[in-house]
């Protein structure tokens, strides 16, 4: 069996994204915790065939189909395509539809952004390639769904301009935004490069009105990774599913995590599950349940290689982390903090966490509760109640 602080999954040319985490899990389970552990990773058959640990909703749109070529959209990557995937876009009936971008690669003015539509879905092509403009806005979306209701989007790649960016100021470049919308889908994509998060879901002011969450949303086999501020970021929401989805390599202005849940203006961020997600070397947390999360679950995700800690609570009511291979962070692998209340961590599988002071070697262990033999994997402020740490493994 290979040495967990060492043994690293590779994900290969063409490798679906829930083959690799499944892979990636394999390789996480010690040898003298396989007992425990196996079922834990029950979304693999028998010969080893990853299988799908979820099931999307169905969405109200109709039957037609537009193409965006149809509208004028070139594709050469060198054209500005904005105006004319609208054109498509606008073009459907009020029953809505599919709207399609074939292959090519449409360069998109972000700061006006494709807006979308209720009761539709945005369907691209696998090597479809939305191309952010260079800009110098504070902020911009290459995909904007706002107060909108069953809206899909899959497939293809969305490319940020951060490279390219023309201003300083600003962290809010997103390539998705999905705001005070309702039974959404993202799925099958590829985020990168954005001036600030790669996907963003959260809620909707409205004039003179309480603001409106953004609910029902599922994301589902996204990679968001290399983006400057975020991979995704979980604003006033009810109800968000994330399966078997990458957040990694956020770098470039605070947070810089991985996945940072926090609720803006004092509002509630409820119902929040990860499940089968890798989170990994991002320049800080890998993920971050912060003020205003409740009944957040993290379940059967490997959290590994982030600059500071693996996650994070504060603030935080109803978490529950569990299933979960936590390693090779360079701080704490769990770290509760103040005002955390009814959190439970359970099953997981800890190593090499907080290496920023050296490797620890020890040998595998299991433990029910919590000692300061396991401090730098699970840390708990002073100021913080029901806190339930439950057998874990480590090594």
């Amino acid at each position: 069996m290979k040495n967990i602080e060492t043994a690293r999954a590779v994900r290969e040319p063409g490798m679906a994204r829930r083959d690799f985490l499944c892979k990636s899990m394999a390789i996480a389970v010690p040898a003298t915790l396989a007992g425990f552990a196996k079922p834990l990773f029950a979304a693999v058959t028998s010969e080893g065939v990853a299988v799908s640990t979820y099931t999307l909703p169905t969405l109200a749109r109709s039957g037609t189909v537009l193409n965006v070529r149809d509208y004028g959209a070139l594709g050469d990557g060198n054209s500005n395509d904005t105006a004319a995937i609208q054109r498509a876009i606008n073009a459907l009936p009020s029953t809505g539809g599919t709207v399609d971008i074939p292959g090519g690669t449409y360069l998109i003015d972000a700061v006006t952004s494709v807006r979308l539509r209720s009761n539709m879905h945005l369907r691209l092509a696998s090597d479809a390639v939305l191309v952010a403009i260079p800009n110098s806005a504070e902020q911009y979306s290459v995909l904007y769904a706002s107060k909108q209701h069953d809206v899909e989007i899959s497939g293809g790649r969305i490319i940020g301009e951060r490279d390219g960016h023309n201003g300083t100021t600003g962290e809010w470049g997103r390539g998705v935004f999905i705001r005070g919308s309702s039974n959404v889908i993202v799925r099958d994509m590829h985020i990168s490069n954005c001036w600030g998060d790669g996907l963003v879901v959260a809620g909707a002011s409205v004039w003179q009105a309480p603001p409106v969450p953004a609910s029902n949303v599922v994301v589902a086999n996204v990679v968001s990774t290399g983006n400057r501020r975020q991979a995704m970021s979980v604003g006033y929401v009810r109800g968000v599913k994330v399966y078997d989805s990458e957040f990694s390599y956020s770098h470039g202005t605070s947070p810089q995590c991985g996945v940072d849940i926090e609720p803006e203006n004092g509002n509630i961020a409820y119902q929040v599950l990860f499940r089968n997600c890798w989170v990994h070397g991002n320049a800080r947390y890998g993920m971050l349940l912060y003020k205003g999360s409740k009944s957040v679950t993290v379940d059967r995700c490997t959290v590994e290689n982030n600059g500071s800690c693996g996650i994070v609570t504060r603030n935080a009511v109803a978490s529950y982390i569990s299933n979960n291979t936590i390693r090779n962070n360079s701080a704490t692998g769990v770290f509760i903090q103040d005002g955390t209340s009814n959190c439970q961590v359970s099953r997981n599988i800890f190593s090499g966490n907080y290496s920023r002071q050296g490797v620890l070697t020890r040998t595998a262990f299991t433990l029910d509760g919590w000692s300061s033999k396991i401090e730098r994997d699970i840390y708990i402020y002073s100021a913080t109640t029901d806190i339930r740490i439950t057998t874990n493994y480590y090594r």
